[in-house]
């Protein structure tokens, strides 16, 4: 019966049950204590704000920077995958999924909201021009800052998953520190902080929706009144959409869903665009790119240490932004981390950081703006007036448009569509997070987790518990800011180790090597050197090879000599003194390398007595670091020698190069 009804579970145990606990028993908290619960969480985070905002501040400045330089040096060139993937989107499908999981209902929520607020209330009293104030804050909100914090986490994600072959979960970035260890309770308690962080996030964010999605409604004649029912019947009907998108999969429901609704939302905008102040909006943009990015430094680490009277807004809007930022960081950095296997470390941040911060520059200004020209011009304050409810004035600015009724419909419509497509990406994280990335899970479980978080949406909004879910959120950032800055560092580290093993090269003595004495070559290369061993190859190999040349070299009138112990005690050098000229050295000293822990603990490769090895590395006249000639036989010592001989005499008799061997001393 189990089989045929498809009821197993790919739960991982020590993950979705202890997250399922925490999430009930802190939904159940707040909607039986509402008001004492809130009250103890909006005094955590005053505090958090007051105190600790510069922390805010400094960790998404860290992002911004780090994740610039990645884009711009050498490790931007690394693929998140092999170095043969390709990507699995289309770039359309690609930014379009990304920013519909994102932001997407935000930006009708606040496309208007935020621009008008920031003019009726600036941050600092007096501005001379508080539009063009409340454009720059807008843009600040809404653009590189707050995707690079997406961008970050999607990325640590992505390039352990596709680069490391490690599970798509946050504990994976922690293998650099952590190794094997991330598969213990350490790496646990952060999917279940995921989980948890996750779950609220998109309850809460539904609970934007709904609000909005009910006022629109009522604007509309459609309903009566914005009351708990109507909500209850908006949740079901959404939460329904988004079980079966998430059901029917990445390609088919999301990709298809989130296509649909970007279209949709050019289509709002041109419309906007071009039926407005066309002229004015295109000028404001044009001045409001310019404007944030002469003010793009000051603004990444402005704290209002100075100018107090501006802290609350600074604590209500700017960290408040931050902290939503990064408790949203988890579930759309992993739902980013999915769709964006096969791109490369360059592609993918400056995509992610530039492209919807691009397409968001112009919506605010078309909306934002739009809304600031008709207050002034058309609606003579009204717009002003409904500030301090942002539920209804993108609908009260879109009546003084042509078919205003017509395109408030399709404003609900697209409101609730991406309502249902952070729903549905959110579910598939959850799912992810709550089964270990199992590549198998069953249907229901995707169900389970839409019906849940409909069912303590619902819980939450009759008892008024919402706001401190929301609260408990952004309090939660703080923490997990400082997670996502050692996951910054991690990914450095294994980046940086990816380079090193990108850029190896052959051994040195293997580069030319024919396949003779392929038996003798073998034992080479699975014995690891000891002092002793050196030793033997500088008696057996090394002077014998320097003995003869000295020989030849006499035969051809030229002194050379040979010198030991000049370059460390395990050291021999063939040296060919001269007046004017840089004497030709062609040494060799020993180079003491740590071994790998992992080829160590390995049973199935060589034999390691500790955890050391000595290696034989040669030196030149010109300081260059050697090559490591621990293969090379004394026939080959010898053409090596002379290799280098040749290349010395052929600069020194170019007139352009021999003053790079004059002997300055």
């Amino acid at each position: 019966m189990q089989k045929k009804l498809n009821l197993y579970t790919t739960f991982a145990k020590r993950v979705a049950y202890p997250g399922l606990s925490v999430l009930i028993s802190l939904s159940l908290l707040a909607a039986l204590f509402p008001e004492r619960v809130n009250a103890v969480l909006e005094s955590v985070q005053d505090k958090v704000y007051k105190d600790l905002s510069w922390v805010y501040i400094l960790l998404v400045s860290f992002f911004v920077i780090f994740l610039l330089i990645l884009a711009f040096s050498r490790m931007g060139n690394v693929r998140l995958g092999a170095d043969n993937s390709e990507p699995q989107y289309s770039f359309f499908s690609w930014i379009s999924m990304l920013f519909a999981a994102g932001m997407g209902i935000g930006l009708m929520y606040f496309g208007v909201a935020e621009p008008m607020s920031h003019y009726v209330y600036p941050a600092l009293p007096g501005i001379e021009n508080p539009a063009k104030d409340a454009q720059l804050a807008t843009f600040f909100h809404w653009g590189i800052h707050a995707w690079s914090i997406f961008a970050l986490m999607g990325l640590v994600l992505a390039y352990f998953s596709f680069r490391y072959k490690l599970p798509l979960s946050i504990r994976s970035g922690l293998y650099p520190i952590l190794g094997d260890r991330i598969h213990g309770k350490v790496g646990d308690v952060v999917d279940v902080f995921a989980l948890v962080s996750t779950f609220f996030g998109i309850s809460t964010s539904m609970g934007f929706g709904v609000v909005q999605l009910n006022a629109g409604l009522v604007h509309l004649g459609v309903l009566r009144e914005s009351n708990f029912l109507f909500q209850c019947i908006i949740i079901v009907l959404v939460s329904g959409l988004a079980i079966a998108s998430a059901v029917a999969g990445v390609n088919k429901g999301v990709k298809r869903l989130s296509e649909i609704n970007l279209g949709a939302a050019i289509l709002l905008l041109v419309f906007v665009l071009f039926l407005g102040p066309t002229t004015f909006l295109l000028s404001a943009l044009s001045e409001g790119i310019g404007n944030y990015i002469e003010n793009f430094a000051s603004l990444t680490f402005n704290t209002f240490a100075f100018e107090k009277v501006g802290r609350g807004w600074f604590t209500s809007w700017t960290v408040m932004y931050w902290a939503w930022w990064i408790s949203w960081a988890p579930f759309v950095g992993l739902f980013i981390a999915r769709i964006s296997k096969g791109r490369t470390i360059r592609e993918y941040i400056l995509a992610v950081m530039l492209v919807p911060s691009a397409f968001i520059f112009l919506w605010m200004t078309t909306f934002g703006n739009g809304a600031i020209w008709a207050d002034v011009n058309v609606a003579h304050g009204a717009l002003s007036a409904l500030v301090d409810q942002p539920d209804i004035l993108l609908f009260a600015f879109l009546e003084s448009y042509p078919m205003a009724r017509a395109v408030c419909a399709t404003s609900i419509a697209m409101i609730a569509i991406f309502f249902v497509t952070s729903a549905d990406s959110g579910i598939l994280v959850m799912n992810s997070i709550s089964s270990a990335n199992h590549p198998h899970t069953p249907k229901w479980q995707n169900a389970f987790w839409g019906v849940l978080m409909a069912v303590i949406t619902m819980m939450l909004i009759y008892a008024g518990g919402l706001k401190s879910l929301q609260t408990m959120t952004l309090i939660s950032a703080l923490p997990f800011g400082l997670i996502m800055f050692v996951l910054s560092l991690c990914l450095f580290k294994a980046l940086r180790a990816d380079e090193l093993y990108n850029s190896a090269h052959l051994p040195y003595g293997s580069r030319n090597w024919g396949g003779e004495r392929w038996q003798q070559r073998l034992r080479q290369i699975v014995t690891f050197h000891q002092k002793g061993d050196i030793k033997r190859f500088f008696q057996e190999k090394v002077v014998p090879a320097f003995e003869e040349l000295r020989e030849e070299f006499a035969a051809c009138g030229i002194r050379a000599e040979i010198l030991s112990g000049k370059n460390g005690p395990l050291s021999v050098e063939l040296n060919i003194p001269h007046v004017q000229i840089r004497n030709f050295r062609y040494g060799v000293t020993t180079e003491k390398k740590v071994l790998s822990d992992y080829l160590i603990d390995e049973d199935n490769t060589p034999d390691v007595d500790n955890g050391t090895q000595y290696v034989p590395v040669t030196y030149y006249s010109d300081g260059r670091t050697g090559n490591d000639i621990q293969y090379l036989s004394k026939e080959e010592i010898i053409a090596d020698v002379l290799r280098e001989y040749d290349r010395y005499i052929n600069i020194v008799a170019d007139q352009r190069n021999a003053m790079m061997f004059v002997d300055k001393s």
